[in-house]
């Protein structure tokens, strides 16, 4: 009892980490699902597009505003420098040795018209003493340049560079004023980094306005490319869901977007499996139905065979055994037609002289049966068909005729151009067709109730030569008696008499 509990407990433990492993697997299921779908792969694309230029273009702004910056400063002393050498040259006298007077006459000049730029202090000396300096926002006052003054009076010529102060780096440039007289000195000192700081300052609000766009970019993103998807996901939802025998889902779709064009030709899709599963399926219905008429025939005489002692019976009842197959191998035959009329290669199109072929269909015609066979029209030039495949139809007209007329009927044959088609016809004296059955006769297993019986296929191998044609067939509805069953076959196929001859002529000489 003691190893059971101790089992059940083992157990216990174990099946724990067990499912909390699961757990952790289902969830990181779905998050590499989540993570590697068409939604987060186009937002994760755009984000980085964004990021990349957003990157980009603040580096961009940022190095072309310090440059900007340096050039400006550069300019900005080089014309204060000017302005002094200026000041010196007209105030300073050449032919004699410069007093303090003179030096006190220049910076007084100076500074009575100029005020330094941000940033920016200028100092003048005289001797080792400052005599005027003045300084802008964010300029470091000469008191505070120890050092850095030391260094300039120490110059004893033109300098133009930049030094490290107590208040950061700064660029200048010194002028000497130095003979056998009072030894002066002027700088101009500027300190960039206020400005510069101002500048990231800027560039880091636009670095924020950037990210801000971004992340709303990218939550618009996210629902426009949810909304953009969601066809897809109805759609591979729906075809998950869809079996054989439920084509009825369908996806909606709004709009003219790619999307929805995609909804809409996946609808148009399963609507056309849906018409072909259930012609399919009532078709394999009616061939069973079909099917199993002489089947149960051949069953039943097949059991009476063993049982039947009179040669002439036993010879009578194989009679009629074969008869139904032969029955049934003509409907498989015309089973097999009409499916091959789906494919592409049904029809071997072929230049056909339409007078020559008319005179042929009527000689062959009056060869099934005995009936007063009449060419009632005859087209002429060149139809580009399937020769053989209109024979079949025209064949299969005569022989319906032959079936349903008795001998002293006319049966007339013709063909014609008209409204655009070539009409091909056979007309009858037979019992005609009823009215409710002349929009179902030529569809499979369709029997006329007037009188016209058969396996009903051979009016639908009829229609589908046609159909295989760009033409249709129908039966005329303005027939007085008798029936009269017609071919349209587009003019679109057929060429003027004249080429006949030129081709003919390309087939002999070949």
């Amino acid at each position: 009892m003691a190893v059971c509990t101790k089992v059940r407990v083992l157990q216990g433990y174990l099946v724990g980490p067990r499912d909390a492993m699961m757990g952790i697997m289902a969830s990181l299921s779905r998050w590499r699902d989540l993570l590697g779908g068409m939604r987060v792969r186009i937002l994760a694309a755009v984000i980085v597009l964004l990021a990349g230029s957003s990157v980009v273009s603040i580096l961009l702004l940022r190095g072309a505003l310090l440059e900007r910056l340096d050039e400006e400063i550069e300019a900005n002393m080089h014309r204060e420098t000017e302005e002094f050498q200026t000041a010196a040259d007209r105030l300073l006298p050449p032919d004699r040795a410069r007093t303090e007077a003179d030096l006190v006459a220049v910076y007084d000049a100076y500074f009575a018209r100029e005020v330094p730029d941000e940033g920016e202090t200028l100092i003048s000396f005289i001797g080792r003493d400052i005599y005027i300096t003045e300084s802008a926002t964010h300029a470091v006052p000469a008191n505070e340049l120890g050092d850095t003054v030391r260094y300039w009076l120490s110059l004893d010529e033109y300098t133009e560079d930049e030094i490290d102060t107590s208040g950061g780096m700064a660029r200048f440039i010194a002028i000497p004023l130095r003979d056998d007289g009072a030894d002066g000195l002027f700088v101009i000192a500027n300190f960039p980094a206020a400005e510069r700081e101002e500048l990231t300052d800027a560039v880091a609000a636009q670095a924020l306005i950037h990210f801000v766009t971004i992340v709303l970019a990218s939550v618009v993103g996210w629902f426009l490319a949810g909304r953009v998807l969601r066809p897809l996901n109805t759609l591979a939802e729906t075809a998950r869901v869809i079996s054989e025998t439920d084509l009825t889902r369908r996806i909606p779709g709004r709009g003219d977007d790619e999307a929805s064009r995609i909804a809409t030709a996946f609808n148009d899709m399963l609507a056309r499996l849906e018409r072909a599963f259930a012609t399919q399926r009532d078709f394999l219905e009616e061939v069973s139905h079909e099917l199993r008429g002489p089947l149960t025939v051949i069953r039943g005489h097949v059991e009476l065979l063993d049982l039947e002692d009179d040669p002439q019976e036993r010879a009578s009842t194989t009679l009629l055994i074969t008869n139904e197959i032969d029955r049934m191998n003509r409907m498989v035959e015309d089973l097999l037609t009409l499916a091959r009329a789906e494919r592409p290669d049904f029809l071997t199109p072929e230049p056909v002289d339409l007078e020559m072929w008319t005179h042929d269909m009527l000689r062959k015609a009056s060869m099934l049966c005995g009936r007063t066979w009449e060419l009632e029209a005859c087209a002429s030039g060149v139809l580009w068909a399937d020769s053989q495949r209109l024979t079949q139809a025209i064949m299969q007209l005569a022989e319906n005729a032959c079936q349903h007329t008795d001998a002293t009927a006319a049966v007339r044959i013709g063909s014609e151009v008209h409204g655009g088609f070539v009409r091909l016809w056979v007309h009858d004296d037979g019992p005609g067709v009823a009215a409710e059955d002349a929009e179902r006769i030529f569809e499979r297993f369709v029997r006329s109730s007037g009188g016209r019986t058969g396996s009903g296929l051979g009016l639908s191998i009829v229609a589908a030569i046609a159909e295989a044609h760009s033409g249709y067939a129908r039966l005329n509805p303005d027939t007085e008696r008798g029936a009269m069953f017609e071919i349209f076959i587009s003019t679109d196929l057929i060429r003027e008499q004249s080429k006949l001859s030129s081709t003919a002529s390309v087939l002999s000489a070949d």
